[in-house]
Protein backbone atom coordinates (compact mmCIF):
# COMPACT_ATOMS: atom_id res chain seq x y z
CA UNK A 1 0.00 0.00 0.00
CA UNK A 2 1.62 3.44 -1.15
CA UNK A 3 1.15 5.00 2.87
CA UNK A 4 2.83 2.06 4.24
CA UNK A 5 5.94 3.12 1.95
CA UNK A 6 4.99 6.76 2.67
CA UNK A 7 5.44 5.91 6.53
CA UNK A 8 8.37 3.74 5.85
CA UNK A 9 9.95 6.78 4.10
CA UNK A 10 9.23 9.26 6.12
CA UNK A 11 10.17 7.71 9.37
CA UNK A 12 13.48 7.26 7.73
CA UNK A 13 13.89 10.51 7.44
CA UNK A 14 13.38 11.23 10.78
CA UNK A 15 15.78 8.56 11.71
CA UNK A 16 18.45 10.46 9.15
CA UNK A 17 17.63 13.86 10.61
CA UNK A 18 18.34 12.74 14.25
CA UNK A 19 21.47 11.12 13.35
CA UNK A 20 22.64 13.63 11.19
CA UNK A 21 22.01 16.38 14.26
CA UNK A 22 23.61 13.71 16.63
CA UNK A 23 27.14 13.64 14.54
CA UNK A 24 26.76 17.80 14.02
CA UNK A 25 26.32 16.95 10.39
CA UNK A 26 24.87 19.92 9.05
CA UNK A 27 24.61 19.35 5.43
CA UNK A 28 23.27 15.89 6.50
CA UNK A 29 20.41 17.69 8.75
CA UNK A 30 19.58 19.90 5.71
CA UNK A 31 19.06 16.55 3.40
CA UNK A 32 16.54 15.58 5.86
CA UNK A 33 14.58 18.50 5.17
CA UNK A 34 12.15 19.66 2.41
CA UNK A 35 12.53 23.71 1.46
CA UNK A 36 11.01 25.97 2.16
CA UNK A 37 11.56 24.34 5.53
CA UNK A 38 9.15 25.60 8.27
CA UNK A 39 9.53 26.17 12.86
CA UNK A 40 6.76 27.13 14.95
CA UNK A 41 8.32 27.09 18.15
CA UNK A 42 9.08 29.67 21.15
CA UNK A 43 6.50 32.51 19.37
CA UNK A 44 8.04 32.65 16.73
CA UNK A 45 7.69 31.19 12.61
CA UNK A 46 11.01 30.54 11.19
CA UNK A 47 11.11 29.85 7.41
CA UNK A 48 13.99 28.60 5.90
CA UNK A 49 14.11 29.06 2.19
CA UNK A 50 16.60 26.46 0.42
CA UNK A 51 19.03 24.27 1.61
CA UNK A 52 21.90 25.30 3.19
CA UNK A 53 19.60 28.04 5.04
CA UNK A 54 19.37 26.28 8.30
CA UNK A 55 23.02 25.80 10.68
CA UNK A 56 23.14 24.16 13.02
CA UNK A 57 24.38 26.90 14.97
CA UNK A 58 20.76 27.92 14.72
CA UNK A 59 20.33 25.03 16.77
CA UNK A 60 23.13 24.64 19.24
CA UNK A 61 21.78 28.32 20.16
CA UNK A 62 18.73 26.87 21.22
CA UNK A 63 19.64 23.63 22.77
CA UNK A 64 21.82 24.92 25.55
CA UNK A 65 25.08 24.41 27.05
CA UNK A 66 25.80 21.00 27.93
CA UNK A 67 23.84 19.38 24.89
CA UNK A 68 24.92 16.39 23.58
CA UNK A 69 22.47 14.14 21.64
CA UNK A 70 19.08 14.09 21.02
CA UNK A 71 16.70 11.04 20.81
CA UNK A 72 13.10 10.10 19.71
CA UNK A 73 11.09 9.77 22.73
CA UNK A 74 7.73 8.93 20.96
CA UNK A 75 6.64 9.08 17.16
CA UNK A 76 3.42 8.53 15.95
CA UNK A 77 1.88 8.82 12.81
CA UNK A 78 -1.44 11.12 13.03
CA UNK A 79 -2.42 11.05 9.29
CA UNK A 80 -0.95 9.78 6.26
CA UNK A 81 -1.28 9.65 2.40
CA UNK A 82 0.65 8.71 -0.49
CA UNK A 83 3.41 11.53 -0.44
CA UNK A 84 2.82 13.49 2.87
CA UNK A 85 2.84 12.01 6.34
CA UNK A 86 2.12 14.22 9.77
CA UNK A 87 3.81 12.66 13.19
CA UNK A 88 3.05 13.40 16.79
CA UNK A 89 6.45 13.52 18.17
CA UNK A 90 8.27 13.31 21.27
CA UNK A 91 12.36 14.10 21.56
CA UNK A 92 14.87 14.81 24.09
CA UNK A 93 17.63 16.89 24.90
CA UNK A 94 20.46 14.87 26.62
CA UNK A 95 24.16 15.90 28.22
CA UNK A 96 26.94 13.24 27.56
CA UNK A 97 26.57 11.48 30.55
CA UNK A 98 22.76 10.77 29.72
CA UNK A 99 21.25 13.63 32.13
CA UNK A 100 18.29 14.27 30.01
CA UNK A 101 17.75 18.46 29.68
CA UNK A 102 14.47 18.49 28.75
CA UNK A 103 11.54 16.34 26.78
CA UNK A 104 9.60 18.43 24.01
CA UNK A 105 6.36 17.51 22.55
CA UNK A 106 5.96 18.04 18.65
CA UNK A 107 4.11 17.60 15.06
CA UNK A 108 6.28 17.37 11.97
CA UNK A 109 5.15 17.01 8.37
CA UNK A 110 7.56 15.26 6.21
CA UNK A 111 6.73 15.43 2.26
CA UNK A 112 8.02 14.17 -0.48
CA UNK A 113 8.71 16.62 -2.90
CA UNK A 114 10.00 16.02 -6.25
CA UNK A 115 10.57 12.48 -5.18
CA UNK A 116 12.67 13.72 -2.33
CA UNK A 117 10.95 13.13 1.28
CA UNK A 118 12.45 16.05 3.76
CA UNK A 119 11.01 17.18 6.76
CA UNK A 120 8.88 20.12 5.25
CA UNK A 121 7.41 21.83 8.98
CA UNK A 122 7.64 21.39 12.49
CA UNK A 123 6.06 22.93 15.28
CA UNK A 124 7.43 22.27 18.39
CA UNK A 125 7.18 23.15 22.16
CA UNK A 126 10.94 23.39 22.66
CA UNK A 127 13.02 26.41 22.40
Amino acid sequence: MAQDAAVAAATAVLDAFMDALNRGDEAGVNEAFNFPHVRIASGRVAIFEKRGDYGLDIFRARAGDGWHHSAWDERSVIQSGPDKVHFAVVFSRYTADGRRLGSFPSVWIVTCVDGHWGVQARSSFAR
